[in-house]
C-alpha cells in the first residue's frame, strides 16, 4: 500500500512538473510579424459584409419600459442591428471603415460603401439618438459600445474620401451624445470597473481618449488622463498571472497599462510600468496565449479576442520604448495563434473577432 501511494504522488509531481506555466509558457506557432495586406484584408471584410445585415439571431440588451418596446432588432436600431448585438454591429461598420481606407482597391469596395451610406443615414442616426435619450436606456452599452462609437467616428474622422464626410455628418449626432455621457459618467464613478470583459474602464477610456487627441476635443482628453491618473497612477504588481479568467476578451493589467501610456509623459510611463509589470523587462518573458475549447460557444470563443487586444496593448506599450522590443513578439504570437481561427468560423466568434483581428495588425504600424 505504501509503494502504490508512493507510486501515486511521483506521477502527481511530474504532472505538475511538465505543466506550463502561464506567464512563462510558450505558444504552438512560429513567432513572425504578421501583416494586414490586400489579400488579407480580402479575407477579414468578408466577415462584417457577412455579420452587419444579419438581423437574428440578437442580443438586444436593453430595459423595457412596455410592451411597444418590444420592438425587433432593425427597427430599435436602424443602422446598428445586425451582427448580433449592438456593439458588434458598430465595430463591423468601423472594420468596413477601416479596411476601405487602407485598401479602396477591394474588391467589393463599392458595395461596402453602399451598405455604409444606407445603414449609417442621418434619419437612421435620428433613431439611434433617439433610443439613447428614451427613459430606462440611457446608459445602454456603457462604457464599451460608447467606445466603439468613437473609434468608428475617429476612423471616418481619418479618412480622406468623399463617402467618409458625409458618413461623419451623418454620424455626428451620434457621437456628439456619446462624448456627452462620458463627460457625465466619469465624475460618477468612484472606481474603475477592472473586469476582462465590456465594463472594462480603461478599455473604454483608451478609445475615446483617442477620438480626443484625433479630432482635437480638449475636454474629453483632458477629462480622461485627469481620471486615468486618479483611477490607475498609484497601481503597481498587476496580477496577470492570474489573466485570463475564462470570459475574458480583454486584459485588465495590458488594457491599463495601454491607457496610461497614452495619458503619461514618457518618461513618467518608464517608472509607472516598471512597477506595475516589472516581470515584463525580463527579455525571456513569455506569456501564454488564450487557447479556445470550444468554438461554438459564445463565451468560451473570448479568448481568441484576449489574443488579440493583447498584442494591440503591447504594441502601444512598447511604442518607443526600445527595452520593451522584445514584447513585440509576445504580441505576434498571440495574433498568429487566434488569426487563421476566425475566417469561416463559427457565427459565436465571426460576428466580432474580425474587427479585433484588423484593430491588432493595425496597431503593429499606427501604435
Amino acid at each position: 500500500m505504501r509503494l502504490l501511494y508512493g507510486l501515486f504522488f511521483v506521477v502527481i509531481a511530474l504532472s505538475c512538473k511538465d505543466r506550463p506555466q502561464p506567464e512563462h509558457g510558450t505558444t504552438d506557432r512560429e513567432v513572425t510579424a504578421p501583416i494586414l495586406n490586400l489579400a488579407q484584408a480580402e479575407r477579414l471584410a468578408q466577415l462584417p459584409i457577412n455579420c452587419v445585415t444579419v438581423e437574428y439571431p440578437n442580443k438586444l440588451n436593453q430595459t423595457l419600459g412596455g410592451a411597444e418596446d418590444l420592438q425587433g432588432p432593425k427597427a430599435l436600431h436602424p443602422a446598428f442591428y445586425g451582427c448580433f448585438d449592438w456593439h458588434s454591429s458598430v465595430h463591423g461598420h468601423w472594420s468596413l471603415v477601416s479596411l476601405l481606407k487602407q485598401f479602396p482597391q477591394l474588391k467589393q469596395a463599392a458595395a461596402m460603401k453602399t451598405l455604409l451610406l444606407d445603414h449609417i443615414s442621418k434619419e437612421n442616426i435620428e433613431k439611434e439618438v433617439a433610443y439613447f435619450e428614451g427613459t430606462h436606456n440611457k446608459n445602454y452599452e456603457r462604457t464599451y459600445g460608447w467606445a466603439w462609437l468613437l473609434k468608428l467616428a475617429e476612423e471616418l474622422h481619418t479618412w480622406e474620401d468623399g463617402t467618409a464626410r458625409q458618413l461623419e455628418r451623418n454620424l455626428q449626432p451620434l457621437t456628439d451624445l456619446i462624448v456627452q455621457k462620458y463627460l457625465g459618467f466619469l465624475p460618477k464613478l468612484n472606481n474603475p470597473i477592472r473586469v476582462g470583459e465590456h465594463t472594462n474602464t480603461a478599455f473604454g477610456l483608451t478609445f475615446a481618449w483617442d477620438y480626443a487627441n484625433t479630432v482635437g476635443h480638449t475636454v474629453l482628453k483632458t477629462a480622461i488622463e485627469a481620471w486615468a491618473k486618479e483611477f490607475y497612477g498609484q497601481d503597481a504588481d498587476c496580477p496577470i498571472t492570474w489573466e485570463p479568467s475564462g470570459y475574458d476578451f480583454l486584459s485588465p493589467c495590458l488594457q491599463e497599462a495601454a491607457l496610461m501610456k497614452r495619458v503619461l509623459s514618457k518618461e513618467d510611463f518608464s517608472v509607472w510600468f516598471g512597477a506595475f509589470l516589472p516581470d515584463m523587462k525580463r527579455k525571456d518573458y513569455q506569456l501564454m496565449v488564450g487557447e479556445v475549447s470550444d468554438r461554438t460557444d459564445g463565451k468560451l470563443v473570448h479568448l481568441d479576442g484576449v489574443n488579440f487586444s493583447r498584442a494591440w496593448a503591447l504594441y502601444a506599450i512598447i511604442n518607443d520604448m526600445p527595452e520593451y522590443d522584445h514584447l513585440a513578439h509576445v504580441a505576434h504570437a498571440h495574433i498568429n495563434h487566434s488569426l487563421p481561427n476566425i475566417v469561416g468560423d463559427s457565427y459565436e466568434g465571426g460576428h466580432w473577432l474580425g474587427s479585433f483581428a484588423i484593430y491588432a495588425l493595425n496597431s503593429i504600424h499606427t501604435e
